[in-house]
């Protein structure tokens, strides 16, 4: 007999970790090559983890709603092989109760570290070993090693959890909150409740209220949220565009384009083609920051926002938007809009984007105000097509005429982006989409 290590997949370049939803198999089950075995979410899709053998399970590790480290072994199964063998790659292991947390944690975005590290005090002296997920957390909420040490550890040996830091982390903010609170009050208006007491008090709803609970993906969305508005100085500029051409061609075409191409052309792929042509004339809008340096893709990967039957958006990826025609764009994002309302998304669907285009139009609104998705710079709106008297210019003088207008918005991050090159890309989109061909062939 053998025993191999399930290990919990890698999921895409910037997933750390990974939630179990569900065991589809039990210990003491048989299980095939390639069944599922269990489901996992990260934040941003649900995936199934198959099995890399053939056998009996012979030990899960973990719990529903533990959230998992990438790499860690997460079931053993008992094979009929002749000697021990793991699927692992050859990258260490995180020790299995070292990392364990409820699900109902905040999300947080971890730098890769290799390996658990002994860290020393000042005496030179080896005190305790900090897993990559604890250092991770520790650097991205500026906490110091000398703090680092002295928060409690409830892991093997004293060690630091994820638990741990997380919990330390959120007494600190609370605390710190409530000094701010002290601090905002008049002299004669003070009362002197300990601030421990201040953090923890409940809060009490008056009135005829209906309290819900936040599921797993919306308390994901909005730390995302958070996070970009405190990570971006947004601006959002504004123009509109007479798509009157693009409206009158989708309307001649579209019947013929689903009967040649078993799929229906919608407005999206058309609103990508012109953005990826604007891009390719101002490459900066297609970049990223890194410190203080600016990371300019030469890929051109764009986001879509896709809303959920549950009301929840995601943001499936259309992977090298340029190298593709109208056909391609269009079957691609049929495709990627048809997996994300049935939960077929890929890991990899939702990874790598470099631009996002949100179309708001698409729940009536005019025009939006969109919050960039990190770590890009710049996110694209276009709101609801409707028929207005405009202005038209004619080589025989001004007329009225009734046009197809749109308006566009654009939000973008003011450290990279300035006014001047936001609103001169959102009027080259404009631009484009008010001279679409109007006899243009499929």
């Amino acid at each position: 007999m053998a025993i191999v290590d399930l290990i919990m997949p890698k999921l895409g370049e910037s997933i750390m970790e990974a939630t179990i939803l569900k065991w589809h198999k039990q210990p003491g089950e048989s299980v095939k090559m390639d069944e599922t075995v269990l489901e996992i979410a990260t934040d941003k899709v649900d995936s199934e983890v198959p099995s890399t053998a053939e056998g009996v399970i012979q030990e899960v590790l973990y719990k529903v709603n533990d959230v998992v480290p990438i790499g860690a072994v997460i079931a053993k199964i008992k094979t009929g092989a002749a000697e021990t063998v793991s699927s692992a790659p050859s990258t260490p292991a995180v020790p299995v109760n070292e990392e364990k947390a409820p699900v109902k944690e905040p999300a947080h975005n971890y730098a890769p570290v290799s390996t658990p590290v002994a860290v020393k005090s000042g005496n030179g002296h080896i005190n305790r070993f900090y897993s990559p997920l604890v250092l991770n957390i520790a650097a991205n909420e500026g906490i110091s090693m000398t703090e680092l040490e002295n928060i409690p550890g409830s892991g093997n040996e004293g060690r630091v959890t994820k638990k741990d830091i997380l919990e330390y982390v959120g007494n600190r903010t609370n605390k710190s909150r409530v000094i701010s609170r002290e601090s905002e009050q008049p002299a004669s208006n003070m009362i002197s409740v300990p601030a421990q007491m201040k953090a923890t008090e409940p809060v009490t709803y008056s009135g005829n209220v209906e309290i819900i609970e936040m599921d797993r993906m919306r308390k994901l969305i909005a730390e995302h949220m958070v996070r970009s508005k405190h990570t971006s100085p947004h601006v959002t500029s504004f123009t509109e565009a007479d798509v009157t051409n693009l409206v009158m061609w989708r309307d001649k075409v579209k019947k013929e384009f689903e009967k040649r191409e078993g799929t229906k052309i919608t407005f999206t792929p058309l609103f990508v083609e012109a953005i990826v042509k604007c891009i390719k004339k101002f490459p900066l809008i297609n970049s990223s920051l890194d410190g203080e340096k600016i990371i300019v893709k030469k890929d051109i990967h764009i986001g879509m926002a896709t809303a959920l039957p549950s009301g929840n958006l995601i943001v499936p990826v259309i992977k090298n938007a340029d190298q593709l025609n109208l056909v391609g764009l269009t079957k691609q994002v049929n495709a990627l809009a048809d997996n994300a309302r049935n939960g077929k998304l890929k890991a990899d669907d939702t990874q790598g984007g470099t631009f996002t285009l949100t179309n708001v139009g698409t729940f009536g609104s005019l025009m939006g105000t969109p919050i960039i998705n990190q770590p890009q710079v710049a996110i694209l709106a276009v709101g609801a097509i409707k028929k207005r008297p405009v202005v038209v210019e004619t080589p025989h003088g001004d007329s009225i005429a009734i046009r197809h207008m749109m308006y566009l918005s654009m939000s973008y991050d003011h450290r990279i982006v300035d006014g001047s090159l936001g609103a001169t890309f959102l009027t080259a989109v404009a631009k484009e989409l008010e001279n679409f061909n109007p006899e243009r062939e499929i």
